[in-house]
């Protein structure tokens, strides 16, 4: 008689909806990842422009030049502000995504106590069976050479 774990259906959906929240998980990280990235890209952008313009004031720069550049800076000022926003958006969206997913993993670890409970309670049954089994066949035996 082998041990059959009464849960196994649902601790195996459990798993399953883990593995899912996990792989939402990780695309939400990428996700954030690559936004991040963007505005870094933006904010550094925007410092090496302001470098290069300050230098360029030092050595004289027509007016048409300091517009274009004051339209270009304002211009990713914007994206800056918007990415800004994503950046937030995504890391919340990050935050639900791993609440979720510890939620699951509590779920499934609790699964997996009780199918080890469950487990050591089965074997503790089976070695007490088998005791008054062996029992039953010392007494049978006794019996049998004594008469």
């Amino acid at each position: 008689m082998a041990y059959q774990f009464r849960f196994q259906k649902i601790m195996d959906v459990k798993e399953n909806e883990k593995e899912k929240s996990l792989a939402e998980y990780n695309q939400s990280v990428n996700d954030f990842e690559n936004v991040a990235n963007k505005l870094y890209d933006s904010l550094k952008q925007k410092e090496v422009i302001e470098e290069n313009t300050l230098s360029r004031l030092a050595n004289g720069m027509s007016v048409q030049e300091i517009r274009h550049n004051q339209q270009f800076v304002s211009n990713l000022e914007k994206t800056i502000a918007h990415y800004q926003n994503l950046v937030l958006l995504t890391r919340n969206r990050m935050n639900e995504k791993q609440v979720k997913l510890m939620q699951y993993n509590i779920e499934v670890k609790k699964y997996e106590k009780l199918k080890q409970k469950q487990h050591e309670n089965y074997l503790f049954e089976m070695k007490h069976l088998e005791s008054k089994h062996m029992d039953d066949l010392a007494i049978q035996s006794y019996m049998y050479r004594r008469n």
